[in-house]
């Protein structure tokens, strides 16, 4: 699957511009000011007025002042500085699918789609994006910046991680997500919008220190929104038939031979109790929960990108 070719397609999730316009008719509509109003822009000086120029800018009240035409001069700045994190974990790669597309997603290939999303939208406005993608390792960093050709490397950067191969041959990639996440803490100096896509599936010991991350994000005054990424289909509902199978640890290599139903109820117990224990560690450190259900499509991540663009700046 080709990001690039996919945000321009006429149907589905391919055409953003319509998803977009969706999104933001029904949720921003009523907002005095609107996110699409254009790019930021500070004033400079005035400097008099030429005959055939536009009348746009021109200052009326001066005007009042001086019986003369001036016009405003405008210096343009970034509205924002946003900072993409992507866990790229062999967990992550679940559901397996042959060839990713709108209609068959695993979680990598969603958080993929939503972030380039997020970055169209935020070309649109001309603010500046940053990217993090980890595993077991810190695979990739960028600063932020809002240029055409930093945003056509990171489509490529997110292209990669959806085409990765991931057969029973590799060498499975683990979860490091709180030892990055102190790093990136440390590389972003300036205030951000930090989006997080993660499943943030950690083993027991580690929950606590994966807390202590998500505090440190924090740091700096960010803003920091975790898109909790999962099928609710197959790791929520624990939803497989009844005949024997083996279930397989992606990252650990470990496997359990055993029926789906014998173990569910007990399975769903501990999911929700994690789950609950997530989203009330994230408030306690006030950073946004969002479930991001791979079943449930794109508008919950670009309705929050809107809502936390607007607060934010």
């Amino acid at each position: 699957m080709d990001i690039k070719s996919e945000l321009h397609k006429t149907s589905g999730f391919g055409n953003l511009e319509l998803l977009a316009r969706q999104v933001v008719e029904g949720f921003i509509s009523g907002m005095h000011k609107s996110p699409f109003h254009g790019f930021s822009a500070e004033f400079a000086e005035h400097k008099i007025y030429n005959p055939g120029e536009s009348t746009k800018h021109i200052d009326w009240k001066l005007y009042a002042k001086t019986d003369r035409l001036y016009t405003k001069r405008y210096e343009e700045e970034t509205n924002l500085r946003c900072h993409l994190i992507v866990d790229n974990s062999s967990s992550m790669h679940y559901p397996a699918v042959k060839e990713p597309s709108i209609t068959e997603l695993n979680k990598i290939s969603f958080s993929a789609l939503a972030s380039a999303a997020i970055m169209n939208l935020m070309k649109k406005q001309r603010d500046a994006v940053g990217m993090s993608i980890y595993s077991d390792t810190y695979d990739f960093y960028t600063g932020e910046k809002g240029s055409d050709r930093h945003h056509h490397m990171l489509l490529d950067q997110l292209n990669g991680i959806i085409n990765t191969t991931r057969s029973h041959k590799e060498q499975p990639k683990g979860t490091d997500t709180y030892k990055h996440l102190h790093l990136i803490a440390e590389k972003l100096k300036r205030r951000s919008l930090v989006f997080l896509f993660s499943d943030m599936l950690q083993d027991d010991v580690e929950q606590e220190q994966l807390f202590e991350a998500l505090q440190h994000l924090k740091y700096n005054k960010h803003e920091v929104i975790l898109f909790h990424t999962y099928s609710k289909e197959k790791e929520y509902n624990f939803d497989f038939d009844n005949s024997p199978k083996k279930f397989v640890d992606v990252e650990s290599g470990a496997s359990i031979n055993l029926y789906a139903d014998s173990i569910r109820d007990i399975y769903k117990s501990s999911v929700e109790t994690y789950f609950k224990t997530l989203q009330i560690k994230c408030a306690q450190y006030r950073i946004k929960y969002i479930p991001a259900i791979i079943e449930n499509g794109f508008s919950p991540i670009l309705t929050t990108f809107l809502v936390e663009r607007q607060k934010f700046l």
